[in-house]
């Protein structure tokens, strides 16, 4: 009986302790991955004939940053990404507070194949705005969504921002263009909004009220501002 007492005590306490290593691993998991997402954009960004079109981001109403996971855990099939997403404060200058999305399903357009694949996307209007801003919807069925261009094409700038209210690029293996995620999911991250602001909050309220702009945060809003501006 000791014996057994015992056993059971320490199958309690490594549960225990699994379950409080797990828990400090989704703690820390939301803010270095904000950390990506910052690198990742200055890193798409730095390249400009290979990047998105200054005039594009210099219009856009939002914008959405998934950053690379590796091969296997991303969206495609039954896999998922997850990231932030920041839109203009009100009166047109600075970004918002990021907000954290989910990433889910799509098309097999989306296996470009690499090791690491990371997914940006631009809201070019606030018709769009409104709809990543709502509990969930789907790309090409509540949202009109387009393979965004690359480099300095002022035509191709014109035509995009004219057609789609989404923009979607994605990068892998160094290779930067634009992809259709026609069928893909977007939602908020409810797990990861908890971490960041400490309760229980929408991408709503994040997005288009004064909440405070997170620590791990501030590194991702000065690459957005540093890159682009209203004109």
């Amino acid at each position: 009986m000791i014996f057994l007492e015992d056993y059971s005590m320490r199958m309690k306490l490594l549960t225990m302790f699994a379950l409080g290593a797990g828990l400090l691993s989704a703690q820390s998991d939301a803010t270095t991955r904000l950390g990506v997402a910052a690198e990742t954009f200055k890193e798409v960004m730095d390249t400009p004939d290979k990047s998105i079109p200054q005039d594009l981001l210099n219009k856009a109403q939002c914008i959405v940053i998934v950053p690379g996971l590796k091969k296997g855990a991303f969206i495609f099939g039954a896999k998922y990404g997850r990231g932030f997403v920041s839109c203009r404060k009100k009166d047109g200058v600075g970004w918002s507070a990021p907000g954290s999305i989910r990433v889910e399903g799509g098309s097999v357009g989306l296996q470009i194949g690499g090791s690491e694949t990371d997914v940006i996307m631009l809201v070019m209007n606030q018709k769009g705005m409104d709809r990543l801003l709502s509990t969930k919807f789907t790309l090409g069925a509540d949202a009109s969504a387009a393979a965004g261009p690359v480099g300095r094409s002022t035509q191709a700038e014109t035509d995009a921002a004219l057609t789609a209210e989404i923009l979607t690029w994605s990068r892998s293996r160094g290779l930067f263009a634009g992809i259709s995620l026609s069928g893909a999911t977007l939602r908020q991250d409810d797990e990861w909004n908890n971490e960041l602001y400490g309760r229980k909050i929408a991408n709503r309220e994040v997005i288009t009220t004064d909440v405070a702009t997170p620590k791990a945060a501030e590194p991702l809003l000065a690459e957005l501002n540093r890159y682009s501006s209203r004109k």
